[in-house]
């Protein structure tokens, strides 16, 4: 069973990740690792924490010569921030944050007890994760891509055909967006934004191509793929809800505007992965009774803006009862672009966990005879 933990405070000496269940025989580049940690610290809107944190994976455990060993593996990021014990305490909670409801839950009179742990630095960790399950991943031709699709009511209503294409123009935007008609619009308003002292959320989307059919489970609640991924995506923070192939939309339209009709193509590129049959449409977003049905996942995060703000909302502290105005913490002004990188680890993860599970091995040898078997079976 793969799996992971992750253990850090915000301003702590540094982030744990630990991965079980990763198979021996993997060879890791910790320069696509780092590559991942820089991409996650960029986009536009971020606050000044990017400017002093420079991540860098250091891999403690579960590798000789850069090869996976099959024991867990251990991965850190130091803080170079680390200034947990000099930090002031916090008594005035923040709207949308886990302050309040965490000192109450944990009989604290410190928030920074709380708010240390709940930040989204958090995230460093599981993008490392996600890079590493990428690696794997990629060893089956299976690709995970995610973007922003729009940043504050100013969104894309283009569908994405070509993963490469997207990246291309993704790598060359400030926004991680890959529809350059909005992102002159988004740049303008996150720049107004700041200015007002507010913040900014919007849309994530994901999608992961390359996946046969079969994986995800429909015979239990908790096996679901789609389940899992919205799971996954929720747990990150500031996300608010989660959507699969057409999602909410489709609660609108007819049943036969809504399903993706099947074809069956002899020759079609992907026979390996599908055995023939294919859609015109992806409706369903690549699953279909909680299984991946052979075409791409897509699934969209929407994120809430970043509860900071340095003009700040009304609040009370919580030890005086007196009205007051929240917190200010260093924080984003809109911080989409970074989510985007932790929500496509977050897919990736799910989806590498679902394809272990499925083909399962101590090896990468053992792992790749039985996904062979089971696509020529196909």
């Amino acid at each position: 069973m793969l799996y992971f933990k992750t253990a850090g405070e915000s301003h702590g000496k540094c982030l744990i990740a630990m991965v079980e269940g990763f198979p021996a025989g993997v060879f890791i580049d910790e320069a696509v690792i780092n590559a991942e940690l820089r991409r996650r610290q960029g986009g536009l809107g971020r606050g000044g924490r990017m400017q002093i944190e420079e991540d860098r994976i250091e891999i403690l455990s579960g590798m000789r010569k850069n090869i996976t060993l099959g024991s867990p593996v251990c991965l850190m990021i130091k803080n170079k921030d680390f200034k947990i014990d000099e930090l002031p305490a916090v008594t005035r909670p923040r709207p949308g944050h886990a302050d309040l409801a965490g000192v109450i839950k944990y009989n604290q009179k410190d928030a920074r007890n709380i708010l240390e742990r709940a930040s989204a630095r958090e995230t460093a960790a599981r993008v490392a994760v996600g890079a590493l399950v990428k690696i794997l991943l990629s060893q089956f031709g299976i690709d995970v891509f995610g973007y922003v699709k729009g940043v504050g009511g100013i969104n894309s209503d283009k569908f994405l055909r070509d993963i490469s294409v997207g990246r291309q123009i993704r790598e060359k935007s400030p926004m991680y967006c890959v529809d350059q008609e909005i992102e002159t619009k988004i740049v303008e308003k996150i720049t107004a934004t700041a200015e007002k002292g507010d913040s900014l959320g919007g849309i994530i989307e994901v999608i992961a191509a390359g996946l046969p059919i079969g994986l995800g489970n429909h015979t239990q609640w908790d096996l679901r793929l789609d389940a899992r991924l919205a799971g996954a995506l929720m747990s990150v923070q500031a996300i608010k809800g989660v959507e699969v192939g057409l999602g909410c939309d489709a609660a609108n339209k007819f049943g036969s505007e809504v399903h993706d009709e099947i074809f069956y193509e002899k020759s079609t590129k992907n026979k390996l992965l599908t055995g023939g049959f294919k859609r015109i449409t992806n409706n369903a977003g690549g699953i279909e009774g909680g299984i991946s049905n052979g075409e791409p996942i897509i699934v969209r995060a929407y994120m809430k803006p970043i509860p900071t703000l340095r003009k700040p909302l009304r609040s009370v502290d919580f030890l005086t009862k007196e009205s007051i105005t929240a917190t200010y913490e260093r924080s984003d002004v809109c911080a989409v672009p970074a989510a985007s990188v932790v929500c496509e680890s977050m897919v990736a993860f799910e989806i590498a966990r679902a394809f272990m599970e499925k083909f399962g091995g101590d090896s990468l040898d053992e792992v790749k005879r039985n996904y062979e078997g089971y696509v020529s079976n196909i």
